[in-house]
């Protein structure tokens, strides 16, 4: 296992980051400590990524039950051999069940931010986190968690301030709970406004950003935030999380595959959940992959985990598994080596399907997301809206 610097921090980490969120809910405690010694015990996986709000789907009864896996599993390694990264939930008016949020959602303020770190050193029982990451921005966006859609001035609302959020950071890395700070779902305006904002105020800078990031889901990172996130510029360390689009770029998603196993996996089990790559040409686009990744001799999930891995600003992949199978090919893609014939390959691809799972208009008939166009709002009609002039 090849291991990597993480932006402006001294962590170094496994280029392949364990994913724990099905933990607790398609896997069982038991599976996910097996899953913890297997990644860490035979590939050298020293970096491991929760949240506070997990397993996925996020439901009240199962909250926290990820973190007691991981909790399990700690208390037989030592501490400063792991690299472990969570998150504090961003804007929500739906998830009312996080400890210390009074039943009243989630934002991103001083209090809830140092409230969710305390509870999530409870469960993880450990004295500190590696990377303390928010999970999506407190404000709104036009395209979060990857979904199609554009910024719509209209449903913008007041937000926590950066400089909020940045003093509360450092105030836990002061205290010794936290070591670094990330963000996730972001965007350019997002990570520039930390950035400058740290560097002016001499406070905790940025060092790794968690987005989506496959084969299906490129344009967003590749046009904006490579400039931003460079060593040269920001030195931001992209962790790409669904590097399979969902499990479609696995391959099992076939009109062929058998309908009773096929029922356990992620995107039919639970009805909505990425729908994007189910219900556009994104499927046809992962065909192609599949057809690609035979030629040269590797599975469809190889190809896509070795492509996420052989991009200059990728710091480290997130990978999740249901079954130890699953696991051992994910983790076996990051020794694969990477070509300029399958470069031109898949670049071939990419020019017919870009991004397919985000443009509604090479499938009019089944775009799913926020709709492309937003009537015009005169400025002065929004509130809580600081206009610049």
């Amino acid at each position: 296992m090849e291991y990597v610097k993480l932006g402006n921090s001294d962590l170094k980490v496994s280029r392949c980051c364990l994913g724990t969120m099905t933990w607790g809910q398609q896997n069982t405690m038991e599976e996910g400590v097996e899953q913890l010694n297997v990644a860490f015990d035979e590939f050298g996986v020293n970096f491991i990524d929760t949240a506070e709000m997990y397993p996925i789907p996020v439901k009240a009864e199962t909250q926290g039950d990820t973190d007691r896996t991981i909790a399990k599993w700690l208390k037989t390694k030592r501490r400063e051999d792991v690299v472990l990264a969570t998150k504090v939930a961003g804007y929500s008016d739906r998830i009312t069940w996080l400890p210390g949020r009074d039943g009243k959602g989630s934002r991103v303020t001083r209090k809830e931010i140092l409230t969710s770190v305390d509870e999530s050193l409870k469960r993880l029982n450990t004295d500190y986190i590696d990377l303390l990451q928010i999970h999506w921005p407190d404000r709104h966006m036009g395209n979060l968690f990857g979904a199609p859609g554009t910024y719509d001035i209209s449903k913008v609302y007041e937000s926590v301030s950066f400089e909020e959020q940045l003093r509360a950071f450092d105030e836990l890395i002061r205290q010794g709970k936290v070591r670094y700070m990330g963000v996730s779902n972001e965007s350019p305006f997002g990570v520039m406004n930390f950035h400058f904002l740290s560097k002016q105020l001499n406070l905790p800078q940025v060092v790794s950003i968690q987005n989506s990031y496959s084969l299906l889901n490129r344009v967003d990172f590749e046009t904006d935030l490579d400039e931003v996130c460079a060593p040269n510029n920001c030195n931001v360390g992209l962790l790409a999380y669904s590097p399979l689009a969902g499990g479609i770029l696995s391959g099992k998603y076939t009109d062929s595959a058998d309908p009773e196993e096929s029922k356990k996996w992620r995107l039919n089990l639970f009805e909505g959940y990425m729908a994007r790559f189910m219900q556009s040409s994104a499927k046809k686009a992962a065909d192609e992959y599949a057809a690609l990744a035979k030629k040269f001799g590797m599975t469809p999930s190889e190809l896509a985990l070795a492509f996420t891995n052989s991009r200059p600003f990728v710091a480290s992949t997130i990978i999740g598994a249901t079954t130890l199978k699953q696991l051992r090919e994910n983790i076996g893609a990051f020794s694969m080596d990477w070509n300029e014939e399958l470069e031109k390959e898949i670049d071939k691809i990419f020019r017919v399907h870009k991004d397919p799972a985000k443009n509604p208009f090479q499938d009019p008939q089944s775009a799913v997301g926020q709709p492309v166009w937003h009537p015009r709002v005169p400025t002065e009609q929004v509130k809580g809206v600081a206009v610049n002039k």
